[in-house]
């Protein structure tokens, strides 16, 4: 048995004789990506650092990437022998060491047999490496083309095997391979015409003419073309076997039922009005299938799915389908599309449930019901002795994870859509998108896209708090020009967001935090922070926000309970390096200096020259005795922020205790900064 199994195929994980090893950085898990595909492969360190530090010099790059391998090493360093094998110029795996999903979901791919494409597709549980983002030009760029190979790989190897079971007559298997097929490729013909003659063969003619009409409909939409004629003769071909069969059946009151429900059923689906996008995400949640015969996990699914519905509805940003349309496709085999277009949705949550022994295990995904495409899928399990425990921590799970992945899939869409279309709401999409670039044009931008959305919908509560919190960024990076005009502009920003956003949580815990972090009103704004997580809990950007206005006022080790909450409900997400950065000032305030410097430099590696991560770098490290590292950190701040002195540190913090300013300054003092 190999020492190091990494999954990477829908993700990532690492797990050594069946434990998680955690990995702590995006950069590190993109790098055993790389060195994994394929393992023992030696990768020169000059085109690694190149390919994940594109953005930053020769020399920092690699410097980068010999961090990385050492907290690598640091994770691996129960196993023997390490699995990481480098020299002088280059890196790599060890093959007898290591095992990786997608270098066997690939030999199993190319062997071919019926066996081995089943094990294959059973492998590929996703996009390789889904939900990572490392941000950077060039390694998204190798992640986009391997991604697309492994994915037309397990095409292929459905298609082979959806013509394996189609001539066996295995048509329920059959069913299941196209079904998957058409989740990855909706465009694929074969698997649209594979339905349909199995629908026929069950005498599900309704069904059968249903899956054309999708498949229509599908490469209209995206192609501009029609189907094949291979598939239109056998529309065709199934519509005059009906015609046939009405003709020789007797005219009995069954039949004319029999009769009606084959004609209505298609025409009732198409002749359903499609309801008008709103203008917001917009999310339905479809009964989760109970994968078993036990009724009492089918109240569990259900009432899950209510707190799923009612957790997705306190956020203010979302249009959420009520239960009671949601619940009138229980028990009905749907197609995504369709639903979209009855219900008005951009997005459908679904999902199943299956007992084994005492435990339930959940598996769910979220798809964009326009294009078909899937966006996200995980599973989660638990005990069922704890019945609404389990559906409560069931529920916090999975709205925690999609609604990081609904915001992700809107900012992609308005960033692509047409600037000639700037309504509210686009526009502040466009802010966001330009809010997690990092970059002080960015921000200026960003900054721009929210006065436009105020502009558009002055009631706009969400846009107003984030405007404020450019502000705040502005400040933590040393941007401000005229602090006493920007402070009144921030306050009016965060006031107007939390009279606005009385039950919008976005708004509230950003409005809150900007009076705590640049007008100083600390008690005001940590009230409006506190509500707004009594109105949505499973608002991960409000725990962020909390941790930062907790630790700015003297309370650290809430702050980092409070931080380490936001990153639970999202361990993706586009702040990470800046919740670390506030965990690392929080160990700093409570006197952890080493601590502080770990969690700084975790800070750096995601986000390099991010300012605030760097002073704690610099104090903590003089602080803890280690001033070459200090003065380097020094180096770099004055590099960014050439103004910034000890004797204006005040300008820019707003610690409430005057003992974490001194204690700030001494450490930079001796840090080498300049008085």
């Amino acid at each position: 048995m190999k020492s190091l199994e990494l999954v990477l195929l829908g993700g990532f994980q690492a797990r050594a004789a069946g434990q998680v090893v955690d990995v702590l950085g995006r950069k590190e898990r993109a790098l055993l990506a790389v060195l994994a595909m394929p393992p023992g492969e030696p990768r020169s360190r000059e085109k690694l650092a190149g390919l994940l530090w594109s953005d930053r010099s020769d020399k920092q790059a690699r410097d980068s990437l010999k961090q990385a391998l050492l907290r690598l090493r640091k994770s691996f360093s129960s196993l023997y022998p390490l699995p990481i094998v480098t020299d002088r110029a280059s890196v790599a795996l060890n093959r007898t060491e290591v095992a990786v999903d997608v270098q066997d979901f690939q030999q199993l791919v190319a062997a071919g047999s019926p066996d081995g494409l089943a094990r294959a597709t059973d492998l590929y549980r996703g996009d390789l490496l889904e939900g990572l983002a490392v941000h950077d030009t060039a390694f998204e760029e190798w992640l986009l083309f391997e991604r697309q190979r492994l994915r037309d790989q397990a095409c292929d190897a459905l298609a082979k095997l959806l013509a394996h079971h189609m001539v066996g007559g295995v048509f329920d298997q059959a069913s299941v391979a196209a079904r998957r097929l058409l989740a990855l490729d909706p465009l694929h013909e074969i698997a649209h015409r594979a339905l349909m003659q199995i629908y026929a063969q069950q005498g599900q003619t309704a069904l059968a003419l249903k899956q054309y009409k999708l498949c229509c409909d599908a490469l209209q939409v995206e192609l501009g073309v029609k189907p094949e004629t291979e598939t239109e003769r056998l529309y065709h071909s199934i519509l005059e076997k009906r015609r046939v069969k009405q003709m020789h059946t007797s005219t009995s009151a069954g039949f004319v039922a029999e009769t009606s429900s084959l004609l209505a059923a298609p025409l009732a689906a198409s002749s359903r009005p499609t309801l008008p996008l709103p203008d917001k995400p917009s999310i339905a949640v479809l009964p989760f299938q109970n994968m078993s015969d036990d009724l009492q996990q089918e109240y569990f699914a259900d009432g899950m799915v209510q707190e799923i519905i009612t957790a997705l509805s306190r956020f203010r940003q979302l249009f959420v389908i009520a239960r009671n349309s949601s619940f009138t496709y229980k028990g009905r085999a749907v197609d995504v599309k369709q639903v979209g277009h009855e219900l008005g949705v951009r997005y459908v949550l679904e999902g199943s449930v299956r007992r084994a022994s005492n435990r339930v295990r959940i598996t769910a995904q979220l798809i964009n019901a326009i294009t078909g495409v899937h966006l996200w899928a995980d599973r989660v399990e638990g005990a069922l002795e704890e019945v609404f425990d389990l559906q409560d921590q069931m529920a916090v799970t999975i709205v925690g994870a999609i609604a990081p992945k609904l915001e992700q899939a809107e900012i992609e869409r308005a960033r692509f859509k047409p600037t000639d279309s700037l309504d509210a709401y686009d526009c502040y999409m466009r802010g966001m998108a330009s809010l997690y670039q990092w970059t002080s044009d960015s921000l200026s931008t960003a900054l721009q896209l929210f006065y436009k959305a105020i502009e558009l919908d002055p009631d706009f509560a969400s846009a107003y708090g984030m405007a404020a919190w450019c502000y705040i960024r502005r400040l933590a990076e040393g941007d401000i020009i005229d602090r006493a005009r920007e402070r009144a502009e921030t306050e009016r920003l965060a006031r107007q967001a939390a009279r606005l956003g009385k039950d919008d949580a976005l708004a509230l815990s950003a409005g809150g935090f900007a009076l705590v972090r640049f007008v100083g009103d600390y008690d005001a704004g940590i009230s409006l922070i506190d509500r707004a997580l009594t109105l949505n809990p499973n608002l991960s950007t409000a725990w962020f926000f909390s941790g930062w206005a907790r630790m700015w006022n003297g309370e650290p080790e809430l702050a980092i309970n409070h931080e380490e909450h936001a990153m639970r409900l999202s361990p993706l997400d586009p702040q990470c390096s800046v919740m670390w950065a506030a965990i690392a000032f929080a160990h700093f305030c409570a006197g952890r200096f080493e601590d502080a410097c770990l969690w700084a430099t975790r800070s750096l590696q995601e986000t390099p020259n991010f300012l605030s991560a760097l002073r704690i770098a610099a104090a903590g490290n003089a602080l803890s005795g280690y001033l070459v590292e200090a003065q380097k950190a020094v180096m770099c701040i004055r590099e960014i922020a050439p103004t910034l002195r000890v004797s204006n540190v005040k300008d820019w913090a707003s610690f409430r205790r005057p003992e974490d300013l001194t204690r700030l300054e001494s450490g930079l003092r001796q840090a080498g900064l300049p008085e």
